[in-house]
């Protein structure tokens, strides 16, 4: 049976207004709408008769306009109403006179002359602000103004738009916060009980308000703390039906079989131990050694390894990877692009060294193989890489997408890795974990730092978190700095002088456009020489700038860095040619690269000490972050420099200077996170704009969602199937039934 929640808008509006919020806001039914919540409330004064007015409340009135003026405060004249537009740029005072039909109100409006042509004589709206007096006239202080409808006049209707706390909701021209609110209070007018999926138990334990009541404040508040109370209660009902589903997923996980891979004494993994050249961190211990608890479980590892750019996690997954050869399976490491798996491929074989020569001469005579399989192997060293990982010879297969083909079989699957997991969607990582027969493979996802996702994952719970601080010896520290090409381009001069130095120095460099510059017929229809300091902003076409590109860098670079060895390094060159680039980059026989960001992660060059990331602006945080890390990872120290034509005080360049200001990467990611959200934390969007969050924040509200995860694993521990709770249940399939939930299903 339908509750009053689940019925059609349309049997309480009627189907015209019903329409509009189909077509504007996609909301169909009553709950849809109740749980369109307010943006922000306008503060107002209370509502007062002008002849009750005293100086210094704050007060709202309600009145017509009896006159309307607007003049330059440059020139000193009148503007016409039909020349306002000449004017936007302009200071200027708009003056007006409003009446309630016995006593008038003066109220000055700065720099908003359009308002001539809104507050026309005759026009009834509402006012208020700080009740001041100048030159004995009555006058409102920083007004602020609601234009009433000739349908809004009656009594009651604007007693209520005069309320101290008006919810104003996200809305659009078509569909105007007052019609939202006008509805909201018609539906809530008629609702009757509903149920609600907070039990009662919980509530009274959490000191949280029903249903009911929350809808009532959360839409119609008398005062701040009914809003407030209202909020607190709408986010843990979001952090709890999140929760449940997530403790309902680890139960269901918990329940899968895997193969136990105990460590095993004697084997790979200690061999390769008692070779290493150096002593692993306290944290790369620590952490091997909870990897390797969950490894030796008959459930299968669901773990998420973190940590700086740096501090090792490559050791730690080598070192759970043999771990699970010794135990009699395989493991494939997927990376997400070919530049990425053949240097995983090359660094895997160089640490293991001849413990990664089995069958050959000079191998260890306990050893295993690391297979590379990327897209663009020709079809010998393809049949080759597929027969090794089939018949079990390669205990350790390095790939890219690649791996995810149907044809691609494996002899016994133990343990996958991801690395960089946000580079891959759900079902890409599905298809490598099906491919190890009835037992499911454990999994190990890796980054470096964490996208906004990524920590809305970590903070809710989904994944087992393992976390890397400490960096090895030998790191050497980065300085970053921003350069605004824009305002100072001969910053822009020097940082190619700096590249110059630390050429000179016997040191490489990197150069990061956003683009490679093939997108066009003619690299040269572009716009010009982009150090000439075009804004973003084509004042003669009114068209955004392209970002800059690999192709004009390099043609720039031709006449500034001649004399040096530069070339170039792109996602659409040719394999052979892309490998033959970084290995001359590697050893030392190319001073600069110019690249795309094909070079983000992985790629390790102790020497190369400096980077210049041109239109920084364009990269998030957290890959700019990345970036970075590709310098400094010997004993020189790194240099990382971002280049762009933001103006200052922008946002852009509010973010660059953080990157710049900080190299903690788990601070970036926070910063990332307030920049944009948690996205989606059930499926798979990486921006808030599709978030199913609509009141929670993980980072505000952090101590809710711990107390709700500790309350859905509870309820979930004696009741899997919420048997008990049907209004919460119904509100989990809900959720699990929105868009992109597929990740739930399939991670």
């Amino acid at each position: 049976m339908k509750t009053d929640i689940d019925r059609k808008l349309r049997d309480f509006i009627g189907a015209k207004t019903a329409k509009s919020f189909s077509e504007v806001l996609g909301i169909e039914t009553v709950g849809e709408l109740l749980r369109h919540y307010p943006r922000r409330y306008l503060k107002k004064g209370e509502l007062t008769p002008f002849d009750e007015l005293e100086i210094g409340d704050q007060a709202t009135v309600s009145g017509r306009v009896k006159k309307v003026t607007v003049r330059s405060l440059d020139s000193k004249q009148e503007i016409r109403p039909d020349d306002v537009q000449k004017f936007r740029r302009h200071k200027t005072i708009t003056k007006v006179v409003v009446t309630d039909g016995r006593n008038d109100l003066e109220l000055a409006f700065f720099n908003q002359p359009w308002l001539v042509n809104k507050l026309t004589p005759g026009t009834a709206a509402l006012f208020w602000g700080e009740v001041t007096r100048f030159r004995d006239i009555m006058q409102l202080k920083g007004p602020g103004t609601e234009i009433l409808d000739e349908e809004d006049l009656s009594e009651e209707e604007i007693e209520r738009r005069a309320k101290p706390f008006r919810p104003l909701y996200p809305a659009s021209a078509k569909l105007p916060t007052a019609t939202i609110e006008r509805s909201i209070k018609i539906v809530l007018d008629n609702l009757e009980d509903v149920d609600d999926p907070i039990p009662e138990l919980i509530l009274r334990k959490e000191r949280l308000i029903g249903l009911r009541e929350a809808l009532q404040k959360v839409h119609l508040p008398e005062t701040e703390k009914d809003w407030e109370v209202a909020q607190k209660r709408f986010r843990f009902e979001e952090a709890l039906v999140m929760q449940t589903i997530l403790a309902q997923r680890r139960a269901v996980t918990d329940a899968l079989k895997a193969v136990p891979r105990e460590r095993t004494a004697g084997g790979l993994l200690d061999e390769f131990d008692a070779r290493l050249p150096f002593k692993l961190t306290a944290g790369q211990a620590e952490v091997g050694d909870e990897i390797f608890a969950d490894l030796a479980r008959p459930h299968p590892m669901h773990r998420l390894l973190q940590g700086e750019v740096g501090s090792g996690k490559t050791v730690v997954a080598l070192r759970a990877m043999l771990s699970v050869v010794d135990a009699g399976g395989q493991a494939a490491l997927l990376a997400p692009t070919e530049v990425l798996a053949t240097q995983h491929h090359k660094t895997l074989t160089k640490m293991l060294g001849e413990l990664a020569e089995q069958g050959m001469l000079g191998g260890a005579e306990q050893a295993t193989r690391v297979g590379l399989l990327t897209g663009s192997l020709n079809a010998a060293a393809r049949r080759t890489a597929m027969l090794d990982a089939a018949s079990g010879a390669a205990g350790i297969v390095v790939g890219t997408h690649a791996l995810l083909e149907d044809k691609v079989q494996f002899a016994g699957l133990g343990l996958v890795v991801v690395d960089e997991q946000h580079r891959f969607g759900v079902e890409q990582r599905a298809a490598l974990s099906q491919k190890s027969g009835d037992a499911t493979p454990h999994t190990l996802v890796m980054t470096a730092t964490p996208i906004p996702r990524t920590v809305a994952m970590t903070v809710f719970g989904d994944l087992a978190v393992s976390t890397l601080t400490e960096l090895p010896a030998g790191r050497s520290p980065i300085m970053s700095s921003v350069v605004p090409a824009l305002e100072k381009p001969n910053w822009l001069d020097r940082a190619w002088v700096r590249v110059r130095e630390e050429v000179g120095k016997g040191h490489q460099a990197y150069v990061v456009c956003p683009r490679i510059g093939d997108e066009v017929k003619n690299a040269a229809d572009e716009e010009g020489d982009f150090a000439a300091g075009a804004d973003d902003e084509d004042e003669t076409k009114g068209k955004p700038r392209p970002a800059i590109s690999v192709l004009q860098v390099a043609e720039v670079l031709e006449s500034t860095l001649g004399d040096l060895r530069v070339e170039i390094l792109h996602g659409r060159l040719p394999a052979d040619e892309k490998d033959s680039v970084m290995s001359r980059f590697a050893a030392g026989e190319i001073d600069v690269l110019i690249a795309t960001t094909v070079i983000e992660v992985g790629v390790d060059v102790p020497n190369a000490s400096t980077m210049v990331v041109m239109d920084a602006d364009r990269f998030g945080i957290s890959q700019l972050h990345q970036l970075r890390g590709r310098v400094g990872r010997g004993r020189v120290p790194g240099l990382c420099l971002l280049v762009t034509y933001a103006w200052g005080g922008s946002k852009s360049m509010g973010r660059l200077e953080a990157v710049a200001a900080t190299t903690d990467g788990f601070e970036l990611s926070r910063i990332d996170l307030e920049t944009r959200r948690e996205g989606d934390v059930l499926g798979v969007a990486q921006s808030g704009r599709r978030s199913s969050l609509k009141l929670l924040s993980v980072l505000r509200d952090e101590e809710i969602i711990l107390t709700a995860r500790h309350v859905a694993n509870s309820l979930i521990s004696v009741d899997a199937e919420l048997a008990e709770y049907p209004v919460l249940r119904s509100f989990v399939r809900s959720a699990l039934e929105s868009e992109a939930t597929d990740y739930l299903e399939k991670t």
